[in-house]
């Protein structure tokens, strides 16, 4: 079995410890790297191509939104966010970068495990309150039109409703009754059709135009 790549990004080197060793305790995660700044961990990724960023959010030198936003940018690696922060600027903004998911340090091992794989297949990882955050984030928004959504075949709209609802692809794949690799794929052309990175930021897009899940 092939082993998820992960880098740590984490100014606290005991921080960086522990999550080390449970990560590679679930005996399906590699910690390829260590960073303890922004800027270290922008170069660890463009370096190490890992498949997944452990992101902290305060840091020195480059915090961890702007290293989101490069790590997204010039690599492949995806990006957990990490943090004991759950202000509302630092999720917008975690998210807004092209991140992936935002877990509270609080979450246990096995959710940080699991956020990992999850991150790693494609998926998205919010925690329940980083979700609430979000949602009243967007309701709280002035009135607009939303984002077009004419491109989106109905099969599309229905995957991005799922999106929103913080569904998984198999998740998506059981409502709908069609394969997890279908929706894969349609979540592919969803992101290219509305322009973003991410499917999180495709389930904040969900928000404001009011899509449902299926």
């Amino acid at each position: 079995m092939t082993r998820i790549r992960v880098v740590l990004a984490d100014d606290h080197g005991a921080v960086r410890e522990g999550l080390r060793l449970v990560l590679e305790g679930s005996g399906e995660i590699s910690v390829v790297g260590e960073a303890a700044d922004g800027g270290e961990a922008i170069r660890a990724a463009l370096r190490l191509r890992p498949d997944v960023v452990v992101m902290d959010v305060r840091m020195p030198e480059v915090d961890g939104l702007a290293a989101t936003a490069a790590v997204v940018a010039q690599t492949d690696a995806r990006v957990l966010v990490l943090t004991t922060f759950d202000i509302d600027d630092y999720v917008l903004g975690a998210l807004s970068a092209g991140a992936s998911g935002f877990l509270l340090k609080s979450a246990s091992g096995a959710e940080l495990v699991a956020g990992v794989h999850r991150v790693a297949d494609g998926d998205a990882v919010l925690d329940a309150a980083v979700t609430r955050v979000v949602v009243d984030a967007m309701r709280a928004r002035p009135a607009d039109p939303g984002p077009d959504l004419s491109e989106l075949t109905d099969r599309e709209v229905q995957v991005l409703g799922g999106l929103g609802a913080g569904l998984s692809n198999a998740q998506i794949a059981g409502r709908l009754t069609i394969g997890e690799a279908t929706v894969k794929t349609h979540v592919s052309r969803v992101l290219m059709k509305l322009g973003v990175q991410s499917r999180v930021q495709a389930a904040v897009l969900a928000a404001r135009s009011g899509v449902e899940a299926p």
